[in-house]
């Protein structure tokens, strides 16, 4: 086993490369790069950039550079509203975002920066990237931990429940209300919980936006936890609501499956209850399909619906970073997150595996030469 996991660690390293040369190219024909971004911020053209370029000297080299030169010579340029600027202000740009380089050679620097975690420093903001995510990923980490947790403690026992009374009335009322979960959005679910219990239109029991208090640095650990907890509730609760409604009709799709096995039929002839049967025999090979579901489950948290989460309680997580990037073309952090993303997912994957065999010790990835 100890082999295989050190091969799934060494796979990572090409694995995460592909990741970031298929993005990287695709990224070299995207349209508004950083170059454009900027010029139509100087210009009072940008939409949606709130934070300035740079800060301390190199901003301000372009802005006065800018300044003194706009309006005066030019032709055509190869970015587009850079039209009648001069050539030397665009090559002071490119030298800034570090495009004045070819683009194999920009990759081959970005890999080797990479694998030492060296993100570089965001295009518009006055930051290392690898501070900006470490400063956002405890938002994401709480978001998708609590919710995948917590959904799959609500979805296992609730669809092994209704798989051992399919057809019941316990199983109409409770598939009514999952596909109510299913039905209804998380951000919709979200701004009525917030209506319900945050507004004070109805009831004032918990906070609007972040994840502490103010002041939280003079709270002791147990009020600092309550106050935590007091915080997560409405957004968890919000992306819960959507995840445990299609882990619910797995589990229970699972456990029906497993229970029409002609093992069980045989456990059962040999007198076994059915209690024996279906947690010594049926719940290790129902929940393989469920343990493989757990890495899309919580690597989905940081794409999805937590965002949109992220947006509405005002919580400053990857996702609002990322979505931040792109609309500014920030690429520093924009492969920065994808990084962390592709890595995370990795990693959790691996743990997936080795659950796999802590719930049906039959697996064996290292004989089979996984």
């Amino acid at each position: 086993m100890y082999a295989y996991i050190i091969r799934r660690l060494l796979l990572m390293i090409p694995t995460l490369f592909g990741i970031m040369l298929l993005n990287f190219a695709i990224f070299q024909f995207v349209p508004g790069g950083p170059i454009e971004q900027t010029i139509a911020r100087l210009q009072g053209n940008a939409v949606g950039i709130e934070d300035r370029i740079g800060a301390g000297d190199g901003g301000d080299i372009i802005d006065d550079e800018f300044d003194a030169k706009q309006g005066g010579g030019g032709g055509q340029s190869k970015y587009r509203g850079a039209q009648g600027l001069p050539q030397e202000f665009i090559e002071e740009l490119e030298r800034k975002f570090g495009l004045d380089k070819p683009w194999y050679t920009r990759l081959f620097i970005m890999a080797g920066n990479y694998l030492r975690f060296d993100f570089g420093e965001s295009f518009f903001k006055d930051q290392q990237v690898v501070d900006l995510v470490i400063d956002r990923l405890p938002v994401s980490i709480t978001l998708g931990l609590w919710t995948t947790i917590l959904s799959y403690l609500i979805s296992i026992p609730l669809g092994v429940a209704k798989a051992v009374r399919d057809g019941s009335r316990f199983d109409l009322w409770t598939s009514a209300a999952i596909i109510f979960g299913y039905a209804i959005p998380s951000f919709l679910f979200a701004l009525l919980l917030i209506v319900l219990f945050a507004s004070g239109t109805y009831f004032d029991w918990f906070p609007l936006r972040g994840l502490v208090s103010t002041g939280w640095q003079e709270m002791g650990y147990f009020e600092l936890a309550l106050d935590y907890m007091w915080h997560i509730v409405l957004p968890v609760s919000a992306l819960i609501l959507g995840v445990f409604a299609g882990a619910t009709m797995l589990t229970k799709n699972s456990f029906i499956d497993q229970i029409n096995q002609q093992y069980v039929l045989t456990a059962r002839s040999k007198g076994l209850s059915e209690r024996s049967v279906l947690y010594r025999h049926v719940f290790r090979n129902g929940m393989l399909i469920i343990i493989a579901g757990f890495p899309g489950a919580f690597i989905g948290m940081f794409f999805t619906g937590a965002f949109l989460i992220e947006v509405i309680f005002s919580l400053d997580g990857l996702g609002l970073l990322g979505l931040e990037a792109a609309l500014n073309r920030d690429y520093p952090i924009m492969f920065g997150t994808l990084y962390v993303f592709s890595l995370i997912g990795l990693l959790v994957g691996l743990i997936t595996d080795l659950t796999y065999t802590f719930v049906d010790p039959r697996i064996d990835f290292e004989r089979r030469g996984a």
